[in-house]
């Protein structure tokens, strides 16, 4: 069996290219110091996500800068709070957790959107520059009553 020359040529860019992205794969894991999320570094124990704060008073607090901390626990079919009431222009910093199983922490119209692993605290941050209702829905499947699963944040 015979290779035509041009088919060795693209099998050779190929491979090229190849080590190539291999190569900037290597030099970014290890002369950049980049590496995966490390475990529960910013994490809480599932089982007692509700006992250690700030998860155990879930809602809104504003910070001496004028933004706001949003501490949200997700749990089967709801989240605490279920309401979360914002000033309009306010600077939100989400914090989430998850008690039990994956679930998603979505509010539609906005860039918020993160998967919430239990254990794992997940952290988005979004200016909501416009008053309304928002609904704030799971968007991974977490049992029989997913579709249930939702809240509101009240913009004024």
């Amino acid at each position: 069996m015979t290779i035509h020359r041009l088919e060795k040529i693209w099998i050779g860019m190929g491979l090229a290219l190849l080590v190539v992205f291999l190569a900037l794969v290597g030099v970014a894991a290890f002369a950049f110091g980049m590496h995966p999320p490390t475990g529960h570094a910013l994490g809480v124990e599932p089982e007692r996500a509700t006992e250690v704060p700030p998860f155990d008073r879930p809602g809104l607090v504003r910070n001496a800068d004028g933004s706001y901390d949003a501490y949200v626990v997700a749990f089967a079919f709801g989240y605490s709070p279920a309401t979360l009431e914002i000033p309009a222009g306010a600077t939100v910093h989400f914090h989430v957790t998850s008690t039990d199983v994956v679930h998603g922490f979505s509010i539609p119209g906005t860039n918020v959107n993160a998967m919430v692993v239990p254990g794992e605290v997940n952290h988005v941050v979004h200016t909501f520059d416009k008053p309304g209702t928002y609904l704030l829905i799971c968007n991974e499947y977490c049992g029989a009553a997913h579709e249930m699963m939702a809240g509101t944040v009240v913009v004024r």
